[in-house]
C-alpha cells in the first residue's frame, strides 16, 4: 500500500511584530481532537481540487470571518507530522502561514467547535496549546523555526 498523508492549512493571524507580536488563538471544543487546547484561529484540511492557499483563505473566512488575500499569506513552515500509529488519518503534512493583513474583525464563527477566541503575546501563550502548534509558535518566538519540520518521528 502506498503511503498517504492528509494536507492541512493553518493561518496564524498576527498583530504587531517582533517581540511585541500577538497571535490569535481559539479554544477548541466539541471537535473530538484536543478539545480544551488553544489552537490556531483558522486551520483545516485542504479539500479536493483546492490549493493550500485557497484552503487557508477559506478556513480563515469560515472560522473567524475574515477575508484574506492569498498574497498576504506568509509561508512559515511545512510540517511532516505523525502520531506513529500507522493510521492514515494521523499522517499529516501541515502548511503554516502567518498573516498580518485581512479584511473584517476576527470573531468566532463556529461556536460548536470553539469556546473562546483571544489574542496572546508569543511570549505569554495560554496553556495548553495543541503540541505541534506550540512547537511552531515557540519556534517563531525564538526565531529558530525551520522552513520544513518533522514532528512525532
Amino acid at each position: 500500500m502506498r503511503f498517504r498523508v492528509v494536507p492541512a492549512a493553518y493561518v496564524l493571524l498576527f498583530r504587531g511584530t517582533g517581540s511585541d507580536a500577538e497571535v490569535l488563538l481559539q479554544l477548541r471544543q466539541g471537535t473530538g481532537y484536543r478539545d480544551g487546547h488553544w489552537a490556531a484561529a483558522a486551520a483545516g484540511h485542504v479539500e479536493a481540487d483546492e490549493s493550500v492557499f485557497a484552503a487557508a483563505c477559506r478556513e480563515a473566512a469560515e472560522e473567524v470571518g475574515v477575508k484574506i488575500d492569498p498574497a498576504d499569506l506568509e509561508p512559515l513552515t511545512a510540517m511532516h507530522r505523525t502520531h506513529g500509529n500507522r493510521d492514515p488519518v494521523d499522517e499529516r503534512v501541515d502548511f503554516f502561514f502567518g498573516c498580518h493583513r485581512w479584511a473584517g474583525e476576527p470573531q468566532l464563527m463556529e461556536a460548536a467547535k470553539a469556546a473562546d477566541l483571544g489574542w496572546f503575546p508569543l511570549s505569554a501563550l495560554p496553556d495548553p496549546v495543541v503540541p505541534h502548534e506550540r512547537y511552531v509558535l515557540d519556534g517563531l518566538r525564538e526565531n529558530v523555526l525551520p522552513t520544513i519540520t518533522a514532528y512525532g518521528f
